[in-house]
C-alpha cells in the first residue's frame, strides 16, 4: 500500500459511514476476498530479463513505410493518409484497439520509407517525417525538418524461462524545452500538467476529490504537447496500468544549453504502440477525431439547465423542486434521479412507494419542457429472483475469477456482480435492459460507479485484477479490461439506446471511460469537492478531458459535498453555465443546490447567468456540432489560436469558448475585478462594449453579479433573440479587417442532416457589413454591439 492508497482508504472509510457500519464491514470482508482471489489467480513474479532492442540491421518496406529490423525487436512506422504517424515494437499492429473508430486509417501512399545517416531509416511523407536511429530512437519531425518529439530506445523486461507473467516496459521521450504538457484524461491539477507522476488508472477517489488527488475516474495515455516549434498528440494505445513521469524543460540551463522537457512512461504488460498527430491544435484535435471518432451529438435540451440531486426521496418532492424553478421564471430543462429512487438501489428497478407513478412524473415534466434522466450503475445485487440478476446468470454474463465463479464485490445494494462489457453478447444484453428506462419515461442516462467500484476498506476499491474478461474474444484479465470497463459499459448502453430508439440520438454521459469514450457521449466532473479549489479544479478537468477529444463535460456546480458559501454558489453557477454540461448536483449528506436556497441576492445573479446560458443556446448547438465534425471541443485554453503565446500556455484560468467568446470566471473569494490575459486581435467586454487590444493583459470589472465575458472583433454569435428565435450578434472588426461566423441549427432530435450558415463581417469606411454565404441578403436578424 502506498501513500495514495492509504489516502484513499481513509476517503472510503469516512464516505461509508453515511451509509453505516454493516456496509463498512462488509467492505473488509470484499478487501479480503479480492486479495485471496489475486493471491490464487495472478501469475506468480519471478526472474526477468532486460531487453532493449539492439542495432538495427535492416528494413522492409510498406505501403505507408515499412518495418525496421533489430537484433532483438522491430518497429513498424506507418504514416496514415491525414498525417498520422504509428509505431508498434514487437510485431504489434494497429489493432485490435478500444480506442479507434472502425477500421485503420487508409495509409499515406506516398510515404517512402529510405535509409538515414549512421545505419538509420526515415519515413518521408507531405506532413511528418520519422527519422529512426540505428539503436531505435524514434524522432518525429515537422516537413522541414523541426524535431517535435524523440522517443528514445524503449526497455522491456520480461520472465525468463519458466516463469510467468508478462512483460512490462518503459518508453522515455523528449520533447523541445519550452513545451507544456496537456491531457492524460481527467487531471484535477491540470489543464497544464506540471513536474509529476501520473498513474493510468481510472479510480474512484472515494468521498470527494480536489486538485491535489490523482488519479481520478477518467485516465488516458494521451498527451498534448504545445511547443514554439509546433503541437503534437502522442496517444500510447495500452490499456494497462501504468505512470506517466513528466518534467517540463528549462532553456538555457546547463551552460547556456537547453534541458529538454521528459516523460517517462511505464506499463505493467501490454503491446508497446502509439499515434502520433502533428499540426496546430485544430488540426491535432480533428486528426485524433478522425482517429478515434466524432463525438456523439447531445439533444439540444441537453444544452441547456440541469439539476440533480442524491437524495430527492420522492415524487412529491422532484414536482417541488421543478414548481420552484418555473415560479421564478428560471429555465430548466432535466432533472436527474440518483440511486435513491431505486427499489433498495437496485439497477432498473423503482421503489413504488417513493415514486408510485414514475411514467406519470416524467409525462407531465416533459409537458413543461422538462426531462428525466436516470443514473445507472453496472453492479447487480447478487438476488435470485432479480430479473436483472437471473437473466444475467442465465446469459453468462457477469465477470468470473481463473476458478470460473463469478467475481463477487460490494456496492451499494449489497453484494453484486458484474456485468463483463467486453463481450459483445453481454454489452447486447445489457443494452436490452435500458427498454425499462424508456418505459420508466426517462429520456436519457448518466453512468456512475464504472471504473469499476467495488467498497473496499483497504487496497484497490475494484474487482481483482486477476477477474477474467472476455476482452473481445481475445480473453484476458481485469489488469487489460479495468481502464476500458467504463468505455465499453457507455457503448453498451449507446448501442442499446440506438437500438430501443432507433428515430432519437441517445443523451449519455458516464463518469468512467477511455480514449474514444466521445463517440458514445460525454462526462463530468464526479464527486468534487466543495470549496474554491475544487472550483478552479472543474475548470481543470473540463479543458483537460476536451483536449484528449471528450468535448462535452462539466462539474457538480457546488460541488458534491459540503455546503457551499452563496458566493461560491454564484462562481461555480458563473462558471457552469459556459461549461457544455451545465448541471448542479450533490450528495445526500450536502447542502441543497436550488439557486433561491442562497438567497435573493444569489438568486438574482445565478437567475442572469441561467437566462445567459438560454440565450446562448444557438451557439451551443452549432458548437456542438462543430465539435462532432472537426473534434474542437466547445471549451478551449486561451492558446487555442495562438499555442505560439508563450504567456497564454501558461494562462489557466480563462477559456475561450468556440473561437467567439472569452470566458473568465472568478475562482478566488472576495475578488471584484481580475485581471484577462488576451489572444492577440482586438476584444469587446461584452457588458460595457469597450475594446481591448491583444496580445496583453488587461484588468476588468467582475462584481458577484457576473464575470468578464469577450467576444472576438469580426465574430457572429447565434443567440436566441427575446421570441426564442435565431438571432445575429455581430462584433465589428476591427478597420479594414474581416471575421465571420458559423450557424449549425438542429435537425430535431433524430438524426437529420441539419443546415449549415457561413456569415463573413468586414469593417470599411466605419462602415459594417454582414453576409451569408449562397445568399443575397442576410437570413436572420442582425444586432452590431461594441
Amino acid at each position: 500500500m502506498d501513500a495514495g492508497d492509504l489516502v484513499r482508504t481513509v476517503k472510503w472509510m469516512a464516505s461509508l459511514r453515511t451509509v453505516g457500519s454493516a456496509q463498512g464491514l462488509r467492505s473488509v470482508r470484499s478487501a479480503w476476498r479480492r486479495r485471496r482471489v489475486d493471491a490464487a489467480g495472478l501469475p506468480r513474479p519471478g526472474a526477468q530479463r532486460a531487453r532493449v532492442p539492439g542495432p538495427a540491421e535492416g528494413a522492409d518496406p510498406e505501403p505507408g513505410g515499412g518495418v525496421v529490423r533489430f537484433a532483438r525487436s522491430s518497429l513498424r512506422v506507418r504514416v496514415a493518409a491525414g498525417g498520422a504517424v504509428f509505431c508498434g515494437w514487437d510485431g504489434a499492429a494497429p489493432e485490435p484497439s478500444y480506442a479507434l473508430a472502425g477500421p485503420v486509417p487508409e495509409v499515406d501512399e506516398r510515404a517512402v520509407l529510405e535509409p538515414d545517416t549512421d545505419g538509420g531509416w526515415r519515413v518521408v511523407s507531405e506532413r511528418v517525417l520519422v527519422v529512426v536511429s540505428r539503436h531505435g530512437a524514434v524522432e518525429v519531425r515537422t516537413p522541414g525538418g523541426v524535431m517535435l518529439r524523440r522517443d528514445l530506445p524503449p526497455r522491456w523486461w520480461e520472465p525468463v524461462a519458466g516463469a510467468s507473467g508478462g512483460a512490462r516496459w518503459v518508453q522515455r521521450s523528449e520533447v523541445a524545452a519550452d513545451a507544456r504538457f496537456f491531457g492524460l484524461g481527467g487531471r484535477a491539477a491540470g489543464p497544464r500538467l506540471r513536474d509529476g507522476v501520473y498513474r493510468l488508472w481510472n479510480t474512484d477517489p472515494g468521498g470527494a476529490f480536489e486538485p491535489g488527488d490523482d488519479p481520478l475516474y477518467i485516465t488516458m495515455p494521451v498527451q498534448l504537447v504545445v511547443a514554439d516549434a509546433g503541437t503534437h498528440l502522442a496517444f500510447c494505445d495500452n490499456t494497462w496500468d501504468g505512470r506517466v513521469t513528466l518534467w517540463e524543460g528549462e532553456e538555457g540551463a546547463g551552460s547556456g544549453h537547453d534541458r529538454p522537457g521528459r516523460c517517462e512512461m511505464r506499463m505493467e504488460g501490454g503491446p508497446l504502440r502509439s499515434w502520433v498527430v502533428v499540426g496546430t491544435p485544430a488540426r491535432v484535435l480533428h486528426g485524433w477525431a478522425a482517429l478515434t471518432g466524432g463525438a456523439a451529438l447531445p439533444p439540444a435540451w441537453a444544452l441547456g439547465y440541469q439539476h440533480a440531486r442524491w437524495g430527492f426521496g420522492s415524487e412529491g418532492e422532484v414536482r417541488r423542486v421543478v414548481a420552484g424553478y418555473r415560479e421564478r421564471g428560471l429555465p430548466l430543462s432535466a432533472v436527474h434521479l440518483d440511486i435513491d429512487h431505486y427499489r433498495g438501489h437496485r439497477v432498473f428497478t423503482v421503489d413504488r412507494e417513493r415514486f408510485p407513478d414514475l411514467p406519470g412524473l416524467a409525462a407531465d415534466l416533459r409537458g413543461e419542457g422538462v426531462r428525466l434522466v436516470s443514473i445507472v450503475d453496472p453492479a447487480v445485487k447478487v438476488e435470485p429472483g432479480l430479473e436483472v440478476y437471473d437473466s444475467g446468470r442465465e446469459a453468462g454474463a457477469f465477470v468470473r475469477d481463473a476458478r470460473g465463479e463469478d467475481v463477487r464485490g460490494e456496492v451499494w445494494p449489497g453484494e453484486s456482480v458484474f456485468p463483463d462489457f467486453t463481450d459483445p453478447g453481454v454489452r447486447r444484453w445489457w443494452g436490452g435492459l435500458y427498454a425499462e428506462r424508456l418505459v420508466q419515461g426517462f429520456s436519457g442516462v448518466w453512468h456512475d460507479m464504472n471504473e469499476p467500484v467495488s467498497f473496499a476498506a483497504f487496497g484497490d476499491p475494484s474487482l481483482p485484477l486477476s477477474a477474467r474478461h472476455a476482452l473481445e474474444g481475445r480473453g484476458g484479465d481485469h489488469r487489460e479490461a479495468h481502464n476500458v470497463y467504463g468505455l465499453s459499459m457507455a457503448r453498451a448502453g449507446y448501442e442499446g439506446l440506438c437500438a430501443l430508439r432507433p428515430q432519437e440520438r441517445p443523451f449519455l454521459f458516464s463518469r468512467s471511460g477511455w480514449a474514444g469514450m466521445q463517440r458514445y457521449g460525454g462526462t463530468w466532473s464526479g464527486d468534487v469537492a466543495t470549496g474554491w479549489p475544487g472550483l478552479r479544479a472543474s475548470l481543470a478537468l473540463v479543458l483537460g478531458l476536451g483536449l484528449c477529444g471528450v468535448p462535452y463535460s462539466g462539474p457538480d456546480v457546488g460541488g458534491f459535498t459540503g455546503f457551499p458559501s452563496p458566493e461560491l454558489f454564484v462562481r461555480w453557477f458563473q462558471l457552469g453555465a459556459y461549461m457544455p454540461l451545465f448541471r448542479t448536483h450533490a450528495a445526500i449528506t450536502a447542502g441543497r443546490r436550488e439557486p433561491w436556497e442562497f438567497g435573493a441576492e444569489a438568486l438574482e445573479h445565478t437567475g442572469a447567468a441561467l437566462r445567459e446560458r438560454m440565450r446562448l443556446l444557438p451557439y451551443y448547438v452549432t458548437l456542438a456540432h462543430l465539435a462532432q465534425r472537426t473534434g474542437a471541443p466547445y471549451v478551449r485554453p486561451v492558446w487555442w489560436r495562438s499555442p505560439e503565446d508563450r504567456a497564454l500556455r501558461d494562462c489557466e484560468d480563462a477559456f475561450l469558448l468556440g473561437d467567439s467568446l472569452l470566458v473568465a470566471p472568478v475562482l478566488e473569494a472576495g475578488a471584484d475585478r481580475r485581471a484577462v490575459r488576451l489572444p492577440r486581435g482586438r476584444w469587446y467586454d461584452t457588458a460595457t462594449g469597450r475594446a481591448h487590444e491583444g496580445p496583453g493583459q488587461v484588468l476588468l470589472d467582475a462584481p458577484l453579479s457576473r464575470v468578464p465575458v469577450l467576444a472576438r472583433a469580426g465574430s457572429v454569435v447565434p443567440v436566441a433573440g427575446a421570441d426564442g428565435a435565431v438571432e445575429l450578434e455581430v462584433w465589428p472588426p476591427a478597420a479594414g479587417r474581416t471575421g465571420g461566423g458559423v450557424l449549425i441549427t438542429d435537425a430535431g432530435e433524430g438524426w437529420g442532416r441539419p443546415e449549415v450558415v457561413r456569415f463573413t463581417t468586414r469593417s470599411r469606411n466605419g462602415l459594417v457589413t454582414v453576409e451569408q454565404e449562397g445568399a443575397s441578403e442576410v437570413g436572420y436578424p442582425v444586432r452590431l454591439r461594441g
